[in-house]
């Protein structure tokens, strides 16, 4: 007779294997202190670590409820899509890399606009999506926010553009570059017509993003920490040859030197630009 007999495990119940398999991302570490968050938590403070406030970034279409109205935006220019203009191609074409972009933010580009209301005060409002191949800006994204800009002006209606970017896009080339002049000349007629335009950076606000619209605002607002910048700390070192600042190119260095206005957190941001619009005479 054998002392021992092998036997097969019991295969677990139904209920046992739905509680085994959690959703990926009931977890989620911040890479600010390196703590473990809940992420139902997380999404309750808005994407803000409640330990050491590091601000994660935020989707287009998170970001809008929390500086608009309930049910206030009214999205515009939608259907307008890139029709790549050099047939660029490298490891990819430049079509699929639009198409794989466009499944993964659920927009057709980097940047969402629209009219919207905060704290009741008709706005124009365009967010970035850095989801959206890495926010980058093409001759769509030029074409909405100049679009954005102008009817601001019509409607005599501030402008707010929330900037999350890498810079211009370089399947378009000079195209791209285009857009930085484009949307600044916009800009500029709106200046004339006295009417706001608010620039707020997020992390990152990078390239050429950052070297033209986004550093025009009449007043200038980053969230915490934000890395704000037009070229990558490596690239300048290696070209001036000299070592950086401790915390070179985030926004509270910037505030020091005199790049920015404030610094606003996250679950203020919409109390604050709404006191500001106010200031500058519109709402009641």
């Amino acid at each position: 007779m054998s002392w021992f007999s092998r036997r097969k495990a019991p295969k677990p119940q139904a209920e046992t294997i739905d509680r085994m398999q959690l959703p990926d991302d009931i977890w989620t570490k911040c890479p600010g202190c390196g703590a473990i968050l809940y992420s139902k938590e997380l999404r309750r403070t808005i994407g803000v670590c409640p330990k050491c406030d590091h601000h994660f970034r935020l989707t287009a279409k998170q970001r809008i409820p929390v500086l608009s109205d309930r049910h206030s935006f009214v999205e515009i220019d939608a259907n307008l899509r890139t029709t790549d203009p050099l047939n660029f191609k490298d490891s990819k074409k430049y079509k699929e890399r639009v198409k794989r972009a466009e499944k993964k933010s659920d927009y057709t580009e980097a940047v969402v606009t629209g009219r919207a209301r905060m704290n009741n005060i008709p706005v124009m409002l365009g967010v970035f999506d850095f989801g959206y191949m890495g926010g980058s800006m093409g001759s769509v994204v030029g074409e909405k926010l100049t679009r954005l800009v102008e009817c601001g002006k019509d409607e005599r209606r501030p402008v707010i553009i929330v900037s999350a970017s890498g810079g211009a896009r370089m399947q378009e080339g000079i195209f791209s570059l285009m857009q930085m002049a484009k949307v600044s000349a916009a800009l500029g007629r709106l200046g004339q017509a006295h009417i706001p335009y608010i620039s707020v950076l997020t992390d990152p606000t990078t390239g050429g993003v950052a070297a033209s619209f986004a550093m025009l605002g009449d007043v200038i607002i980053a969230e915490p920490k934000a890395l704000i910048g037009f070229a990558g700390p490596r690239v300048i070192e290696q070209t001036i040859r000299q070592k950086l600042p401790v915390g070179f190119q985030r926004a509270e260095f910037l505030l020091e030197h005199g790049m920015l206005d404030r610094i606003v957190a996250r679950a203020e941001m919409k109390d604050e630009i709404s006191l500001i619009l106010k200031n500058f005479g519109f709402g009641d």
